[in-house]
């Protein structure tokens, strides 16, 4: 271990995408001159848009250079995972959707290897942190149906009537398996955690034209070979359980080959002592702030944060004290 194991915080980069709003810039104080600011992608080195070291050594740096110089930061299992590549396995992203996001899937890896020339397909999960009275989300169909009919129902401008439409609230956790037809409605507001792939293959946008007047792209064909187009059972809350020491509590919130995620709440307010934590050799960590703020300390440095701050934890990291009052969403391969 050296010295070059501390964490460092990001600079997201911004998507603008028309469907979103401003609540990244008003709730998180962003601060990034876009609008709308669809999604900011917090921690990144996919091409389509790379995060930024914001402060210490690396500052200015794109992540993607980073890592490549130390791949050691990202821990042994995730260079398995990227098959030694020196490349982040996962894609931390915030999501504003002040409308509908269009209907869409995403394929697995195979799909994406056959027919993209790509290493990996999209899987991912969503962490709820506002969602307005009456927001819903889009997960599979609410019945069997098939190519066919999903065509023509595009076509006629039904296809809403065979989705399954999902209430939503804050703190849900919903997890979207390659194929999933899908889409997050308007007034929600989700971090999500997905394999480094930007691979969308769009099935249905609502009839909607760009700022250009040009209606975007769908890629039917492709999301019907790549979609589940079975009956899907409207995914169900699981069981959460809040785990407990002094100044911290966790809670476990999903886990798959490419990523695990918790939730982890530090108020170290009442407690003389400040929350610890240190990665091992296996995995880099990111800690996205959802709530809350405070400072990380180790034994030469100090950094404060605060709600909307993302920090990378390489692998094999030094020891690091938290102090303050703060919600983080976890984030590990």
């Amino acid at each position: 271990m050296t010295e070059r194991n501390k964490p460092f915080l990001l600079q997201p980069a911004a998507k603008d995408y028309l469907w979103g709003g401003n609540r990244l810039n008003d709730d998180f104080a962003k601060a990034i001159p876009v609008s709308p600011l669809a999604e900011t992608w917090e921690c990144s080195t996919h091409p389509d848009g790379v995060s930024t070291v914001a402060g210490g050594e690396y500052e200015g740096y794109p992540l993607s250079l980073v890592l490549k110089d130390h791949p050691e930061f990202l821990g042994k299992h995730a260079l398995a995972v990227t098959g030694g590549k020196a490349e982040l396995p996962i894609l931390v992203k915030l999501i504003d959707a002040k409308r509908d996001l269009s209907v869409q899937v995403h394929p697995d890896d195979a799909y994406a290897a056959e027919h993209e020339n790509a290493a990996m397909g999209k899987t991912e999960m969503w962490y709820v942190l506002k969602a307005k009275k009456g927001a819903e989300l889009v997960c599979g169909f609410n019945q069997d149906v098939t190519a066919d009919l999903i065509r023509s129902a595009i076509q006629k401008g039904t296809i809403e009537r065979y989705l399954n439409h999902v209430p939503v609230h804050e703190n849900d956790i919903f997890f979207i398996e390659p194929g999933t037809v899908h889409a997050i409605g308007k007034g929600v507001v989700v971090a999500e955690i997905q394999q480094n792939s930007n691979l969308t293959y769009r099935l249905y946008d609502y009839g909607r034209t760009d700022k250009n007047g040009k209606f975007r792209e769908l890629h039917i064909e492709k999301a019907l070979e790549a979609a589940n187009l079975n009956s899907s059972a409207s995914p169900r809350q699981p069981m959460r359980v809040l785990k407990y020491r002094n100044g911290c509590a966790s809670e476990f919130l999903g886990r798959c080959r490419y990523f695990q995620t918790e939730r982890m709440l530090i108020n170290t307010e009442l407690h003389r002592e400040m929350t610890s934590f240190q990665t091992d050799q296996n995995s880099f960590h990111v800690l996205l702030c959802i709530d809350g703020c405070g400072a990380v300390f180790g034994t030469d440095f100090a950094m404060n944060f605060f709600k909307g701050d993302c920090l990378f934890v390489p692998a094999d990291s030094v020891e690091l004290k938290l102090h303050g009052k703060a919600q983080f969403l976890n984030v590990g391969c």
